[in-house]
């Protein structure tokens, strides 16, 4: 008997997109290990040489240019990509993608990115028939989301919803199921376990994220934030900024037993399970694997656009909060040292406000699909 086959395409324009084509990977590999899963970046895929160049011209204008980036960002936010866009978009890039799905043979296509979705549901209006789902993995619904050829949307909430509906959607085509995580976060490890496993103390812990994503912008907050290195650990993750970690390392504030300065790490699940407060950018992903972990967490410098809107979803729905000066900082730093009783109050709060979120639910909802696919087809064939 054929084995089920998912193919999960995404884009490299940030982490978070192929982040959650992994996490959903992996989440399918765990539930039903049966089942043949493939992660592409498609346009990486198909053009290896170009591909990483607009990756590259992106990624700086959203760092050296936000301004542009949000009225990019909010000029086209009611918009599905039109027509020309489209036709564009697939000749210039995606020609070869009706052989890769020849090739693969899936039962059924997960999207984690506007464009792959785009580049389907194109195929589809020419003669390809696939099942196609696109996972919304941001806390907002800009219009280019929106794909013809997509027969279900899974969304992190209610909010996104009922704005995909607004635009047009058909409600019946939306599920709320939360933005996926990878399995290493559905569940919490032992920390004491962990302390001894990365050579840490058993101290109040704050985990820093941002790498080349703007924590560099920051360094008076980091600055700030370790004076308390007496009687804090810090755990600052630099990803693949290894410049940034190496300005860290020269910097003598930061050399301290108690301030670890890590460049990319897979490691991260576990770093949260240790940490009592996350310090980061408000980007999907990683906001849903701290809530995933019922961490408690600080957001600066948000990109404009998508991160803006994951920001205001965090803060109104108290899982959050905005790092407002110094003050902030000190506010929590000194519950951490001094006042446990409080930090344990606002930690009970948090996690009420994400007792809702069940990381295995979008996953489950991926099996469903396929399962329904493969008996749509199936009754097709005997009819």
């Amino acid at each position: 008997m054929r084995k089920r086959r998912v193919l999960l395409l995404s884009e490299g324009f940030g982490t978070g997109h192929t982040r959650a084509a992994h996490a959903i990977s992996k989440g399918i590999s765990t539930l039903s290990p049966d089942i043949i899963t493939k992660v592409l970046e498609l346009g990486a895929f198909l053009h290896p040489t170009i591909a990483p160049m607009i990756f590259k011209a992106y990624r700086k204008t959203v760092i050296n240019r936000p301004k542009l980036y949000s009225l990019l960002y909010r000029s086209q936010y009611n918009k599905s990509l039109n027509r020309v866009a489209q036709l564009a978009l697939h000749r210039i890039f995606y020609a070869q993608t009706a052989n890769v799905i020849e090739q693969l043979r899936p039962d059924v296509v997960i999207s984690t990115h506007p464009f792959p979705s785009t580049v389907i549901s194109r195929l589809k209006r020419i003669g390809l028939k696939i099942p196609l789902c696109t996972v919304i993995t941001d806390y907002d619904a800009h219009g280019t989301w929106m794909s013809s050829g997509t027969n279900l949307y899974l969304v992190s909430t209610a909010d996104v919803r009922d704005k995909l509906i607004a635009k047009g959607v058909a409600k019946q085509k939306i599920e709320v199921t939360g933005i996926p995580v990878h399995p290493d976060f559905w569940y919490k490890h032992n920390r004491k376990e962990l302390l001894v496993e990365l050579n840490l103390r058993d101290l109040p812990t704050v985990l820093v994220m941002g790498g080349g994503w703007g924590i560099m912008s920051s360094v008076e907050m980091l600055e700030y934030m370790v004076k308390w290195r007496e009687q804090v650990q810090f755990i600052l993750c630099l990803g693949d900024n290894e410049k940034a970690r190496e300005e860290l390392l020269e910097n003598p504030v930061f050399r301290h037993p108690n301030i670890h300065v890590l460049g990319y790490t897979n490691q991260v699940h576990k770093l949260m399970d240790v940490a009592d407060l996350l310090v980061t950018k408000p980007g999907g992903m990683t906001s849903t694997e701290a809530m995933a972990k019922k961490l408690p967490m600080l957001f600066y410098d948000a990109i404009p656009g998508q991160e803006e809107e994951n920001l205001q979803y965090f803060i109104k729905n108290g899982i959050a909060e905005m790092i407002d000066g110094q003050e902030t900082i000190a506010k929590w730093l000194n519950m951490l040292v001094s006042d446990k009783e409080e930090y344990e109050h606002r930690r009970r709060i948090f996690e009420s406000s994400v007792n809702a979120y069940r990381p295995q639910r979008c996953v489950e909802r991926i099996l469903q699909f396929l399962d329904d696919a493969i008996e749509a087809d199936r009754t097709r064939a005997n009819a």
